[in-house]
């Protein structure tokens, strides 16, 4: 059976489980994963996989997406469908290799918002001392599991041990859309991908219309909107003038060609743009 896999294209904190529960609801004919750890055949490809690309040990990577094809095959489903943000953190662009039929959402949040989100998760996480949210590298070196390294050469203009956590995962916001951006035009991937804007694009019945059509199945009767907001419980996602400056002092640090994609589609015209520009 010739399966489709449809991966998102994404940070943390931008509505990845919204999108889940958008599909599972209207494209219930789909396997729909958020992220797949109720599967142990299933690697979730977070932690060491994104330890091991950004330092090169692709083979490491390779060995778990052979696991990752012979679990999807076992599915024995046309479209599988997974909204996890691990895509471009450890995988993206050893992808085709192992799925030829592939198809992409694009999920892009005010980066701001993504920043401030994520460090209240990992705050959170780290006041209740949820298990498991740190590995260990090889040479001992403690790394978060849903997040990179900071051993990307982005990082490398900064010193890390100056930078908030804010700041941290703004430059990762970064990293990663340059990366959506490289594997769209690397791989030829803009025919078959879908940008959506986040939050307003998966509460608008007509988008989500869209969604289901770009997955190719036979859309429900009616639409319907799962609502699902993945709040950090005592931590509002609230950006201010401190915010504003940590950005200006990451953007102003930053070579001009980790920023150049944003006075370009699909980023050109958002209300964050401006923030983005030295």
């Amino acid at each position: 059976m010739k399966t489709w896999t449809i991966f998102a294209l994404t940070s943390g904190r931008s509505g990845t489980l919204s999108l889940c529960e958008l599909l599972k609801r209207n494209a219930p004919q789909c396997k729909i994963k958020h992220e797949p750890y109720t599967d142990p055949w299933n690697p979730s490809m977070f932690g060491r996989p994104i330890y091991d690309h950004s330092t090169g040990r692709l083979d490491s990577v390779r060995r778990l997406l052979h696991r990752k094809c012979r679990a999807i095959e076992r599915y024995r489903t046309p479209v599988y469908i997974e909204t996890s943000h691990a895509f471009l953190k450890s995988y993206w662009d050893l992808a085709p290799e192992f799925f030829p039929y592939t198809k992409v959402i694009h999920l892009i949040r005010h980066p701001l918002e993504v920043a401030r989100s994520e460090a209240n998760r990992e705050e959170f996480l780290d006041r209740i001392h949820w298990p498991f949210r740190r590995y260990r590298g090889p040479g001992g070196s403690l790394y978060r599991r849903w997040a990179l390294t900071e051993l990307e050469p982005i990082f490398s203009g900064f010193d890390l041990s100056r930078l908030t956590l804010f700041q941290r995962y703004l430059i990762q916001w970064i990293e990663i859309e340059n990366r959506a951006m490289e594997y769209l035009q690397r791989f030829d991937m803009q025919p078959r991908c879908l940008t959506l804007h986040s939050p307003q694009d998966l509460t608008s019945p007509e988008v989500v219309a869209a969604i289901v059509d770009f997955v190719g199945v036979a859309s429900a009767r009616k639409v319907s909107l799962p609502g699902v907001k993945h709040r950090t419980p005592g931590y509002p996602t609230v950006i201010g003038d401190d915010e504003l400056r940590q950005c200006r002092d990451v953007v102003a640090a930053l070579p001009s060609h980790y920023l150049d994609i944003f006075q370009r589609e699909p980023y050109a015209g958002q209300p964050y743009v401006a923030v983005l520009s030295t």
